[in-house]
C-alpha cells in the first residue's frame, strides 16, 4: 500500500510556530501569520480563509536546516532581509462559497499567494482543507497542483485526480488483497500498517498545532503532541512484532478491525458514486472541447494545449473546499470559455466551493466573480461586486478623494496665510488674542486636516473614529492611482510609396493531402493599410492555417495570394513566447537588449533599441541585465512584440497574443493597437480585445484607457477605418454583421444545449 502523504516534502515549521515554508524548489516561499494560535485545528476542514497579519516573502534559496529558520525568524526582523517581500501585514479573507476574482499587476505576488494557499504554507489554513488548484508556472510548461498521469487515458487521468478518494481506494484495495491470501496474518499486518500511517499523520498535525500555539492552548497542544508520539511508538512496535509473538486474541481483534475498516471504506467509496463521477467527468471533458473518441487517448499523446484542458477538467471534477484557477481560459477557444463561464456560474447554486480566479479575460471575470480581491502595495483589499462595478467605484473614489484633497489644500493654504498674518500682527502689536488665535488655527491645521470620512463612509468624528491619543489624528488623503500595467506604444508604420492592398487572398482552398478534409474552402480576404480585421472560430477550424498561407509558410492548394511589393509584415504566432524561452535556455546570458542588437543587424543602435524596449514596457535593467530565461510570460510577450515591430511593419498579424498577459497589460495592449496607423489582423478568443481593437468600441464599464482611439475618435476626426470580424467554420469564412456579439450568442446557444442535456 502506498503510504499516506503526511507532510509535504520540504515543509518546515519553526519552533516559535509562525513560519511555514516550501523548500521543494527555488524560489522558497516563507509565510508568517499573526493570529495563527486562534485558528481551528488542522483536522477541521474549512471552505473559509480568514488570516490576519499575513506576510509572504520569496527567497532565492531555502535555509539549510530548521535551525536556520529558527534563528532567522526570531525577533521583529523575521528574516525580511533574506528575500523579496510580496505581502506585508495583510488580511487574507475568502468567504465560504463565494467566487472571487484576484487582481494585481504582474509581479505583485498573485501566483505566489495562490501557491502558498494550495500548499498550505499559510499557517491559518487547516491542513485538512481540500484545495484543488490549476496554476501555470512562469515557463508555461506545466501546471502546479493538477498532476496528470502520462500513462493513463484522458478519462482515467481525470477520474484519478481526487487524492482523498484515491487514498480511500488504495487503502480499500490494500485491505482487500490481504484477505485474498491464505496467510491469516496478512489482514493483521495490513490493519497495523494503516494504523501506523494514521499515527504518523496525527503526529505531524500535533507537532504543527503545538508549534503554532502558546499559553494554555500551547500547554494542551504539547500534551496532545506527547500523546501522539507515544501512540506512534506503540503502533511502530506493533508493526515490527513477529507473527509468532502475537497472541490469538490480538489476531482475532485485528482481523475483525480490518474487516470493519474495509467495509467502512467500501461504503465510503460507494457514497462517492463512481458512476456519477465518471458521467460528470465526461460532461466536463466534452464542455472543454474533447471528442468522445479522445477520452481513450493517453495523456502523453496530447499537445500542450489539450493537456492543459485535461488538467482543468481534473480540477473541475473534484468537489474541493477551495478551488483555485489561475488563467483557466488559456488554450480554450471561445466555446470553451463560454462553457466554463456557465459551468462556474452554476456552481454558485449547486456547490459550497469557494473559488479564487485569476484571468486576463475581462468578460470572463465579470461573468463568474461575485467579489474582487486586489493585491496592491503588499496588501489585499476587497470589493463586493464584479470587475466592472469595481472599476466604476474606483473611478468614483478617485474623483471624490481628488476633489476633497484639492478643497482641503486650498483651505489649508488660506488658513496658513491667515496664521502668518496673525502671528506677524500679534508680535508687532503685542496682541495676545491674535497670537492665541494663530496657535488655535495652527492646531486645527496640524490635527484636523486629513481624510474627512470614516471607514464606513460617513462623516469623520474624532471621538468615535479615532479614540485615544494620536500624534496625527487623521490619515492623509491618498488619491488612488490607476492600476495600469506598464504602458505600451508601437512605432508608426513605414509609408508605402504607392497605394494598393497590403495582402489579398483570392478563392483560397487548402488541404494538407488530397484525401484529407478541406481546411480552407474558397476563402477571400483583402487587407488595406489601416484596416482592422478579426478572425474568430473554434480550435481546429483553420485560423492558424489561414495565417500560415497568408504569411507564405505554406502554399494554398488552390487560389492566389498577393502581397504589396513594399509590404513589411510583423507576425506574432502562438509559439512566439515558447521560441523566446528556447532561446533563453540555449543562451542563458542572453538579454532582451543583446537579442535585438543581434537581430537588427546594425539597423538600430543601442539607444534606439533601448527606446523601443522601453516603449514596450521593458525599460532599464530589465532590458539589459535580466536574462531572457528569467523574464515572465508578460515580459516575453512584450519582447516578442518588439522583435516584430522594430522594422515598422505596415501589417501586424497577431495570433492569440493575450495568453500570457494579465488584464491590465491587455488593456495597455488594446490602447497601443488602437492608435497604430498600419493594418491589424487579429486572432483571439478575448472578446474585450476584439471589441476594442477590431470593432473600435470602448467598454462602457472600463475607464482606464483614456488614450484609446476607437469609433469615437474616428467620428471626431471625420475618418473611418474598415473594421470586420470574420468567423471560420467548416472551412468557410463568414463576416459577422454584429461582430463578436453575434458569434458569442451562437456559442451561448450551443453551451445551453450542452448544459441542459447534462
Amino acid at each position: 500500500m502506498k503510504p499516506l502523504d503526511l507532510c509535504p516534502p520540504g515543509l518546515v515549521i519553526s519552533s516559535n510556530g509562525i513560519v511555514i515554508q516550501s523548500m521543494t524548489s527555488a524560489p522558497t516561499i516563507l509565510a508568517t501569520c499573526k493570529q495563527t494560535r486562534f485558528h481551528l485545528l488542522d483536522e477541521n476542514p474549512s471552505s473559509e480563509i480568514d488570516v490576519e497579519g499575513l506576510n509572504i516573502i520569496v527567497t532565492s534559496s531555502a535555509p539549510e536546516s530548521t535551525e536556520d529558520v529558527k534563528t532567522k525568524t526570531k525577533g521583529k526582523a523575521k528574516a525580511k532581509a533574506a528575500g523579496r517581500e510580496l505581502i506585508s501585514d495583510a488580511h487574507l479573507r475568502f468567504k465560504a462559497g463565494v467566487h472571487y476574482g484576484l487582481l494585481g499587476r504582474n509581479g505583485t505576488g498573485k501566483s505566489t499567494l495562490l501557491r502558498a494557499m494550495a500548499e498550505k504554507l499559510i499557517p491559518g489554513i487547516p491542513h485538512a482543507t481540500r484545495i484543488a488548484i490549476l496554476q501555470q508556472t512562469d515557463e508555461q510548461e506545466e501546471s502546479y497542483g493538477a498532476v496528470l498521469n502520462q500513462d493513463k487515458t484522458v478519462l482515467e487521468s481525470v477520474l484519478s485526480s481526487d487524492e482523498s478518494r484515491n487514498e480511500s481506494a488504495r487503502m480499500a484495495d490494500f485491505l482487500s488483497k490481504s484477505f485474498e491470501t491464505e496467510d491469516p496474518m496478512q489482514p493483521v499486518r495490513a490493519i497495523r500498517k494503516i494504523r501506523h500511517q494514521k499515527a504518523e499523520k496525527h503526529l505531524f498535525l500535533a507537532h504543527k498545532n503545538a508549534s503554532l500555539k502558546s499559553g494554555a492552548r500551547g500547554l494542551q497542544a504539547r500534551k496532545e503532541l506527547k500523546a501522539a508520539e507515544i501512540k506512534l511508538e506503540a503502533t511502530s512496535e506493533k508493526l515490527a512484532q513477529d507473527a509468532d509473538d502475537i497472541e490469538a486474541d490480538e489476531v482475532q481483534a485485528d482481523t475483525q478491525a480490518a474487516v470493519e475498516t474495509l467495509q467502512s471504506l467500501q461504503s465510503e467509496l460507494e457514497d462517492m458514486k463512481l458512476a456519477d463521477l465518471e458521467q460528470q467527468a465526461r460532461r466536463i471533458l466534452v464542455g472543454l472541447g474533447f471528442k468522445e473518441e479522445a477520452f481513450e487517448k493517453k495523456v502523453s499523446t496530447l499537445s500542450g494545449g489539450w493537456r492543459m484542458r485535461c488538467m482543468l477538467a481534473s480540477v473541475l471534477v473534484q468537489n474541493p473546499d477551495i478551488m483555485i484557477l489561475d488563467e483557466p481560459t488559456n488554450f480554450l477557444d471561445l466555446l470553451g470559455v463560454v462553457w466554463l463561464e456557465n459551468y462556474l456560474k452554476q456552481l454558485r447554486d449547486t456547490s459550497e466551493t469557494t473559488i479564487v480566479l485569476v484571468s486576463h479575460d475581462r468578460d470572463f471575470i465579470n461573468a463568474v466573480c461575485e467579489e474582487i480581491a486586489i493585491i496592491r502595495d503588499q496588501k489585499v483589499t476587497y470589493f463586493r461586486g464584479n470587475l466592472a462595478a469595481y472599476e466604476q467605484d474606483f473611478e468614483a473614489q478617485k474623483l471624490y478623494l481628488g476633489r476633497m484633497k484639492e478643497a482641503q489644500e486650498r483651505q489649508k493654504a488660506h488658513m496658513e496665510s491667515s496664521i502668518r498674518e496673525n502671528m506677524k500682527l500679534g508680535k508687532k502689536t503685542g496682541d495676545e488674542n491674535k497670537l492665541r488665535q494663530a496657535k488655535s488655527r495652527q492646531k486645527k491645521v496640524d490635527d484636523r486636516m486629513g481624510l474627512q470620512v470614516s471607514a464606513n463612509g460617513g462623516r469623520f468624528k474624532l471621538n468615535r473614529d479615532l479614540v485615544g491619543w494620536h500624534e496625527h489624528n487623521r490619515a492623509e488623503i491618498e488619491v488612488p492611482e490607476d492600476e495600469r500595467g506598464a504602458t505600451m506604444s508601437l512605432p508608426d508604420a513605414t509609408e508605402l510609396r504607392f497605394p494598393g492592398p497590403l495582402v489579398s487572398l483570392e478563392d483560397i482552398v487548402f488541404q494538407y493531402k488530397k484525401t484529407d478534409r478541406v481546411i480552407l474552402d474558397t476563402v477571400n480576404l483583402v487587407v488595406h493599410l489601416g484596416d482592422r480585421v478579426g478572425i474568430m472560430g473554434l480550435n481546429g477550424s483553420g485560423k492558424t492555417t489561414l495565417l500560415r498561407v497568408l504569411t507564405g509558410q505554406v502554399n494554398p492548394s488552390k487560389g492566389k495570394v498577393s502581397t504589396h511589393a513594399r509590404l513589411k509584415l510583423g507576425y506574432y504566432s502562438q509559439y512566439s513566447v515558447e521560441e523566446l524561452q528556447d532561446c533563453g535556455r540555449a543562451e542563458p546570458s542572453m538579454t532582451a537588449l543583446s537579442l535585438l542588437m543581434t537581430e537588427t543587424e546594425g539597423n538600430l543602435n543601442e539607444g534606439a533599441i533601448r527606446g523601443l524596449l522601453s516603449s514596450m514596457g521593458l525599460a532599464g535593467r530589465i532590458a539589459s541585465d535580466v536574462p531572457v530565461a528569467k523574464l515572465s510570460g508578460g515580459q516575453l510577450v512584450r519582447l516578442a512584440l518588439a522583435r516584430i515591430v522594430w522594422s515598422a511593419p505596415q501589417l501586424l498579424i497577431l495570433d492569440e497574443i493575450t495568453t500570457h498577459l494579465d488584464f491590465h497589460t491587455v488593456t495597455a495592449l488594446a490602447t497601443a493597437l488602437s492608435s497604430f496607423n498600419g493594418a491589424i489582423l487579429l486572432i483571439s478568443h478575448d472578446r474585450f480585445l476584439v471589441r476594442s481593437v477590431i470593432e473600435g468600441k470602448r467598454d462602457t464599464d472600463h475607464k482606464l484607457d483614456e488614450d484609446f482611439e476607437g469609433l469615437e475618435t474616428e467620428e471626431a476626426e471625420e475618418t473611418q477605418r474598415r473594421r470586420s470580424v470574420y468567423v471560420i467554420k467548416q472551412g468557410k469564412m463568414t463576416e459577422q454583421k454584429n461582430g463578436v456579439e453575434q458569434f458569442e450568442q451562437s456559442l451561448v446557444k450551443r453551451v445551453q444545449k450542452l448544459l441542459s442535456s447534462a
